[in-house]
């Protein structure tokens, strides 16, 4: 079963020092978020960002993807290893999850795209329409999937964001929000981006909206089934 799987979390991030020392990495906040749904399950972290090495497919049972600073855009040395690395696990059936950049880079990869957007970037807490019921979670992004790849079926979406939950047609679940990040880490986030990537009016309006708490475990049920469908581990 998937809950006693050995997951790899690709972390592609390299937050701010403040962010990293109160919270630890996006890896760590990932494996924190998921790893009560998944008892038995083990979390390695691979710090891609890093420069750490991307393992072969078959070294884990399943790959988290999640958020980064970067855009698919960037030239970051890492990133055409990395979509590189994704094709090979599409074509081996590796059971894969993506977070903000992480859905993203494999709508990207896997034959869509993804884009800046001109609204600005959307922080706080947003409500999403997922299989036919709503949830509130946290975004933080201004990239977003604009285009779908035709792998890929559209199960949730916001008002703002069209493409914001993805299932593939291989062993792929991808979405744009993050349950993984806490109102702690949300609240430091915003005040890191005042006055760079959110104006005082923005950054205001994005702490407002964090008073709509978001489930500590939100759509962890939903990742760690994923993963016990699509994992068999002997």
């Amino acid at each position: 079963m998937g809950q006693h799987a050995n997951i790899a979390i690709l972390d592609c991030a390299t937050l701010p020092a403040i962010l990293l020392a109160a919270h630890g990495s996006v890896g760590a906040q990932v494996r924190n978020w998921l790893a009560p749904h998944m008892p038995g399950a083990r979390f390695t972290r691979i710090a891609v960002a890093e420069g750490e090495p991307l393992p072969t497919p078959a070294q884990f049972d399943g790959y988290l993807l999640p958020g980064s600073e970067k855009g698919v855009y960037d030239d970051a040395a890492w990133m055409e290893p990395l979509q590189g690395f994704l094709l090979s696990l599409r074509d081996a059936q590796v059971p894969l999850v993506g977070i903000c950049f992480g859905h993203q880079l494999m709508a990207h990869t896997f034959g869509g795209r993804a884009q800046k957007m001109d609204h600005g970037m959307a922080t706080g807490v947003r409500a999403f329409e997922v299989d036919g019921a709503t949830l509130t979670g946290h975004v933080l992004h201004q990239d977003q999937v604009v285009e779908r790849p035709a792998s890929a079926t559209v199960i949730g979406r916001a008002p703002y964001c069209a493409n914001a939950v993805l299932r593939y047609d291989f062993p792929a679940l991808s979405f744009q929000f993050h349950p993984e990040y806490t109102p702690a880490f949300m609240r430091d986030a915003v005040g890191v981006l005042e006055g760079d990537a959110l104006s005082a009016a923005e950054a205001d309006a994005a702490r407002a909206s964090l008073c709509a708490v978001p489930p500590a475990d939100l759509y962890a049920d939903e990742v760690a089934r994923f993963f016990a469908e699509t994992i068999s581990v002997g």
